[in-house]
């Protein structure tokens, strides 16, 4: 078993770095899903979030601690855009160069919006390109820092900044949860938020749901060590596409999170619908993937007090369309 190399107080001074500069996310419920669940049920909307998901978090935290000279040199990631944009905004506000390595097929909300944000955007093909040897390349070249999407200690603090404060939140209510779900692409924030919570609460049970096709945390459970997936499959999901769980993110949920959960894309779009009938909010695929599972029963949650996250809201419209279509009546 490795040792745990990121640590509650890691999390608690990223949380002094991000006050008054990211939003405090609500936590919130709704007597229709409390009834659909016969459970209380916390959810904790990110959408909500600067670039409307928690990657702020993370990437404010890695970049606020370059030097002056770092800055100026500028960096670089690569994403399919919510890393993007949450990159992007960080710098700006610290006035700091950035490029980032986007897929061409990438949602064309989050292309749109990392540009907007004063990124240069580098596009890359998915399928025959690396997008780690364009950005490596990239920093080599200019001497920017390379900031990674969630396999780095600094991006993972700022990430659990979200458990903090949904732990704070529920003490807040007066209530301890029992189980907490969250998204997992490649394990950034389902790290965070698991050390949070088993920090400020040990007893606490944490899970992690993956879109069907992507499911590299259920299979490495499965195996004991990290698997591979191929990733050609085409997902809604395009934040939770990663095809293996990163190195420090698994040395991290491989011993806090108690298991994995799949979901299908058609549970997936239904979440979606509801989110936006029932809650009033809007939620992007990647984001919803707690939901679907709570929804449709993957947890035995009755007669307790159940806590998720929904990690993002950048969908395009006619991914939204279609899911509003597909269930009018979730």
């Amino acid at each position: 078993m490795s040792e745990i190399t990121v640590s509650f107080r890691d999390i608690q001074a990223a949380a002094k770095r991000l006050q008054s500069v990211a939003v405090r996310t609500p936590l919130v419920y709704s007597q229709d899903l409390d009834a659909r669940c016969q459970a209380r049920v916390f959810y904790k909307p990110e959408s909500l979030q600067h670039i409307g998901a928690f990657k702020f978090r993370g990437a404010y935290n890695r970049l606020a601690q370059l030097n002056s000279e770092e800055l100026g040199l500028g960096v670089v990631a690569y994403s399919s855009g919510n890393h993007a944009q949450g990159v992007a905004y960080a710098a700006k506000l610290l006035n700091c160069p950035v490029t980032i390595v986007m897929p061409s097929d990438a949602p064309r909300i989050k292309l749109e919006n990392t540009r907007k944000l004063g990124a240069k955007v580098q596009l890359y093909d998915r399928h025959t390109e690396s997008r780690e040897e364009i950005a490596a390349a990239i920093a080599n070249e200019t001497g920017a820092t390379l900031v990674p999407a969630f396999d780095d200690p600094d991006i993972i603090a700022g990430q659990g900044t979200c458990g903090l404060e949904l732990m704070e939140q529920l003490a807040d209510y007066q209530l301890q949860a029992s189980s907490l779900l969250s998204p997992v692409g490649g394990g950034g924030l389902l790290a965070g938020l698991s050390l949070a919570a088993k920090a400020m609460d040990p007893a606490i049970k944490v899970y992690a749901v993956e879109p069907e096709n992507y499911d590299d945390h259920f299979r490495s459970r499965a195996a004991g060590e990290r698997v591979r997936i191929d990733g050609t499959v085409k997902t809604r999901c395009d934040s939770l596409m990663a095809t293996t769980p990163g190195e420090l993110t698994w040395s991290i949920n491989s011993q806090l999170v108690e298991d994995f959960l799949l979901v299908s894309e058609d549970e997936v779009a239904h979440a979606i619908s509801y989110a936006f009938y029932k809650l009033k909010l809007v939620i992007e695929p990647g984001g919803a993937v707690a939901l679907a599972a709570l929804l449709q029963g993957r947890l035995p949650v009755q007669n307790t007090v159940v806590a998720l996250v929904l990690s993002g809201g950048n969908i395009d419209a006619d991914t939204f369309a279609s899911c509003l279509q597909q269930f009018p009546n979730p």
